[in-house]
């Protein structure tokens, strides 16, 4: 019985831990200080730096050469690198390159990710009509969130239960 009871509280520790966004090999290198607007504002003097953003993505493009280049909307972060907020609370794009082959498939438009990457510096490339600064990342970890499932607070009526009956109400029978 204690053996049950060790494994049971064993999963339940295992299933709350959550998820690693970080791997523990880079979790010393990463500059917590650098936000990304910081980055935004001067890309060049942050290169070589790594650091955690996240977003929104918005293109997933396969390179000749280099592999994969991702476009994100950036997103605040919340306690466990979760993107979080709304839209408008973006302060801006930025590009991510992951040296190996991903397939676009596998993170479509509007996929939450997190990346852990090196500063690389900034390119510009047009976005509709006008010509865009993107910070950009070389990829060390990359994390893929499952979509945020719209959250039901109504209860399912009729409730049948031990002190509420099938007719809407708390009583079992007439007065």
């Amino acid at each position: 019985m204690r053996g049950l009871a060790a494994i049971g509280a064993s999963l339940l520790l295992a299933g709350c831990a959550g998820v690693s966004v970080v791997p523990p090999d880079l979790k010393d290198k990463v500059d917590k200080k650098v936000s990304f607007l910081q980055v935004k504002a001067s890309p060049l003097s942050y290169t070589g730096r790594l650091i955690v953003a996240g977003g929104m993505v918005l293109t997933a493009t396969l390179l000749k050469q280099d592999g994969t280049r991702i476009e994100i909307l950036e997103l605040p972060l919340g306690e466990d690198y979760a993107p979080t907020g709304r839209l408008t609370d973006s302060q801006g794009r930025f590009l991510a390159f992951h040296k190996e082959f991903l397939d676009p498939a596998t993170i479509p438009r509007g996929t939450r990710v997190t990346v852990v990457g090196e500063v690389t510096g900034s390119v510009t490339l047009p976005v509709d009509e006008v010509d865009y600064v993107y910070p950009t990342l070389a990829i060390k970890a990359v994390t893929v969130w499952p979509p945020k499932v719209p959250v039901w607070w109504g209860r399912p009526y009729p409730y049948f239960g031990a002190y509420w009956g099938p007719y809407w109400g708390p009583y079992w029978g007439p007065p």
